[in-house]
């Protein structure tokens, strides 16, 4: 199976479908004219090995990237150069930790 997203008009996925390997190599045609569904469709993959990531329902598609964005996990999170979402600091390493937004800081699980 091939899968591929359906990106609106602001580069967000609304949804995904697989289609036959059969399929495959003309995914954006077969889904928008020969199904009917039109749109426009991007090819994603669970194996990431095209466009970084399998694309979610939400994620954005980084055109000059090529690249699928997750949905920002808190306000106070960025994307660095590899279009992954960086916490303001970085979790500790040891310990089992969770993100507190309104403090800004990771909290230690008991």
């Amino acid at each position: 199976m091939a899968y591929f997203a359906e990106i609106n008009t602001d580069n967000v996925v609304i949804r995904v479908l697989s289609v036959s390997n059969d399929e495959e190599h003309r995914g954006q045609q077969f889904l928008a004219d020969d199904l009917g569904l039109g749109g426009e469709w991007v090819q994603t993959s669970y194996n990431h090995r095209i466009r970084k990531q399998y694309a979610g329902i939400g994620y954005r598609y980084d055109r000059a990237a090529d690249v699928f964005v997750s949905i920002q996990p808190f306000p106070s999170w960025t994307l660095d150069g590899n279009h992954d979402w960086q916490p303001p600091t970085s979790m500790p390493t040891d310990g089992r930790w969770y993100w507190n937004e309104d403090s800004l800081e990771w909290i230690e699980h008991d």
